[in-house]
């Protein structure tokens, strides 16, 4: 099914990849011959156009391409003069680009650091970038241990998984979480990315977060502890546990698929937490905000008490002038991004394995969009 919604979204969008990157354009409504064409011709209906046309470089973030995807799908139909290229090169890559400014927002799954802040007073005149939270999104932690269909784990004891700690699966810590799981004594094949990334910045960051005595490590977009295996992407980890028993990694949740087992999380509730799109936004709503002004750069809680709250989660910001954007793209860049953070736009999210941004913070997010200048 998965298959089948890429390839009806690649031949609605017409999607041309130009040098690497994911030329999304738009087109006028073409979209109703397809069974979804009532829908999208309804949320296409409710968005404003007013002033948009002409092209839009956006880059960064890779985790929300098929955010980005689902968005245009819809934006497009509504929306004929406008052409919206995006380029998923990478968190980091993309807000470089717009420090420079070769965009006009950037995608990061990091909040800007106060360095590159200070950078983005050359780019955005009398102001400064700012981060407006858009996607969320559960990080899961994938496994493959043959005869254990269900697998709990804390913050300490994946720690010390991946800290290199714990070696077997039949290791006292991981029995006391799972009394009526038989573990077997196979050796642990801990997993973890080699590029840079999010992901494992995200990552890190719960750990030194939620059990900061047995992760003394710095969180990071590298891997930094000892031992372990890696592979390039989500995809390169998830199919080192799909293929290796005894393997153990942290992926998007919409990574792990057929043949992938995710761990429930033993937080401050009362039962364990599964990582679903719907347990990552409730961890997402005990944020909060700790940018400065309009800012919307949030601290995540890594250890929340709400019965149902997945706390490894993932936060993509656009990031973008609050004031001194370009003029020729302003408008455009305020009609999309009206668009996606609207209540139609963050309901496309669930179908493609997002978490939705909370209300009370998307309600702020909101607010920010008409205040750019």
């Amino acid at each position: 099914m998965k298959l089948q919604r890429m390839n009806r979204r690649a031949l609605t969008l017409g999607a041309l990849a130009v040098s690497g990157a994911l030329a999304l354009t738009a087109c006028g409504s073409d979209d109703t011959g397809d069974k979804d064409g009532g829908k999208k011709s309804n949320a296409a209906s409710k968005i404003n156009c007013d002033g948009a046309k002409g092209q839009l470089m956006a880059s960064g973030s890779s985790a929300q391409k098929n955010a980005i995807d689902a968005w245009v799908a819809q934006y497009r139909a509504a929306c004929s003069d406008v052409q919206l290229n995006y380029k998923p090169d990478g968190s980091g890559a993309g807000i470089t680009a717009f420090l420079q400014g070769q965009t006009a927002f950037a995608g990061s799954d990091s909040a800007l650091k106060p360095e590159e802040i200070e950078k983005s007073k050359k780019v955005c005149k009398s102001s400064q970038a700012i981060d407006l939270p858009m996607v969320g999104g559960p990080i899961a932690v994938g496994y493959n241990v043959p005869g254990v269909d269900n697998l709990v784990l804390d913050a300490k004891t994946l720690a010390d998984i991946f800290n290199d700690k714990i070696k077997t699966w039949d290791d006292k810590a991981i029995e006391k979480l799972n009394p009526d799981a038989k573990l077997p004594g196979t050796k642990i094949q801990a997993s973890h990315r080699s590029d840079e990334s999010g992901t494992t910045d995200n990552f890190t960051k719960y750990l030194k977060g939620a059990a900061p005595a047995a992760w003394p490590h710095e969180p990071g977009k590298s891997w930094v502890a000892k031992g372990g295996q890696s592979a390039q992407g989500s995809s390169g980890v998830a199919q080192l546990v799909k293929q290796t028993p005894g393997a153990i990694s942290y992926m998007e949740l919409s990574y792990a698929k057929e043949g992938i087992k995710t761990v429930d999380l033993k937080t401050g509730a009362k039962e364990p937490v599964k990582a679903t799109v719907d347990n990552a936004s409730k961890a997402i709503a005990e944020s909060k905000t700790v940018g400065e002004g309009k800012d919307l750069a949030l601290e995540l809680n890594y250890k929340p008490t709400a019965e149902g709250a997945y706390p490894i989660t993932l936060v993509t910001y656009e990031i973008l002038c609050e004031k001194g954007n370009k003029k020729d793209t302003l408008a455009t860049t305020k009609s999309f991004l009206t668009y996606i953070a609207s209540e139609d736009g963050q309901a496309v999210l669930k179908d493609e394995g997002y978490a939705p941004i909370p209300t009370e913070i998307n309600t702020k997010v909101r607010e920010t969009i008409k205040g750019l200048s």
